[in-house]
Order: C-alpha cells, then structure tokens, then sequence
C-alpha cells in the first residue's frame, strides 16, 4: 500500500527535527565555558594572576590612548608605536593593540573611514577579511584588515601595500566598530 504524503513528510520532519538537535548539541559542547578575550593582555585587562609561588602579579596596564588624538568615538593609530586604539564617544579606549604596519605609511593626520569589505585578495596576493579603508598615498589605498591564513605583511617587501595587519579577532572588532565615515587619526 502506497504511503500517504502527511506520512512522507512527518517522517522528514523528523528527521531534520533530530538532525538539528545533534547538530545543536555538539555545537553546545564545542564551545567555551565563557566568551573571554582571545588574546589575553592586549586589550588592557588588569587582572592579576598568580604564578606557582601563590604571588599575585598585576597584569601591566594597557598604553594610554595618545594625548594628541582628538576626542569623541575614534580609530587612533600610531605610526611610532604599532598600536591601535578603538575609542569611545566618551574617549576610554575600548580596545587596543598592536598592528604589523604596511609598506607604505599614511601621514598624520585626521580621516575617516572611506570603504569597508567583508573580503578581498590584498595587494600582496593574501586573502584578506574586515578591510576598512580610511586614505591614500600615491594611489596605494591605506587601511586596516586581517590575513585569513593570520600572515602579517613581509616588512622587507618591495611592493608598495597599504595594508595594515590585526589579528583576525582584532580585525573583526575594528569591522564592528568603524563603521562608513568613523574618524580615524593617525599619530607619530
């Protein structure tokens, strides 16, 4: 006797229904007690820790967001230091860390983001995530993203790159907080 279509399909609902729920419960108990920082350190915890004397050390604080950088909700980056600040509207820093610098260097100065992208191939043949673009220099686009393979840019390169390289974490908080025209202020 042939089978009903209700039959057929209560019997793949089914199916899907458990189908999803092991799918649901394995990504359950894949993932992390707590959501904590991925990297440790670089966004200016100052939670001690203690070593195996039982001592507790203080963890260093974070760098200060540079004094000449403006004030209200911005991006800072400093040429001299490496670093990068994303700052609220009430000037704490949110997040800072450090970046590998691209070959060819912005000027100091005050932008504004100009141009994101979810992904793209950089200038150096690497594929690259969360790109915020903010300038320019002699026609080389300068902006902040991520290598997907997590390289940072050859130092000694012969290309001229205006990319500037966060870690993936660090890349995807950049791409949630600068958003199309968000200032960003580049420091000696």
């Amino acid at each position: 006797m042939p089978a009903k279509s209700s039959t057929i399909v209560t019997a793949l609902t089914t199916a899907a229904v458990v189908v999803v729920g092991v799918l649901g419960y394995q990504a359950a108990a894949s993932a992390p007690d707590s959501l904590a920082p991925a990297r440790k350190g670089q966004h200016g915890s100052a939670k001690g820790h203690e070593d195996g004397s039982g001592k507790k050390h203080r963890a260093p604080a974070p760098a200060p967001v540079p004094a000449a950088s403006g004030t209200g909700k911005r991006v800072v980056y400093s040429l001299a230091a490496k670093r990068v600040w994303l700052v609220g509207a009430n000037g704490k820093a949110l997040r800072t860390y450090q970046v590998a610098p691209s070959t060819v260097s912005p000027p100091a100065g005050t932008y504004a983001v100009t141009s994101r992208s979810v992904s793209i191939t950089g200038s150096d043949g690497v594929a690259i995530e969360h790109v915020v673009l903010f300038g320019g220099v002699g026609g080389v686009p300068i902006g902040f993203s991520a290598a997907v393979d997590g390289s940072k840019p050859d130092p000694a390169a012969k290309k001229k790159t205006g990319g500037i390289r966060e870690s993936r974490a660090d890349g995807k908080a950049m791409w949630d907080f600068a958003l199309h025209g968000t200032k960003v202020v580049v420091v000696s």
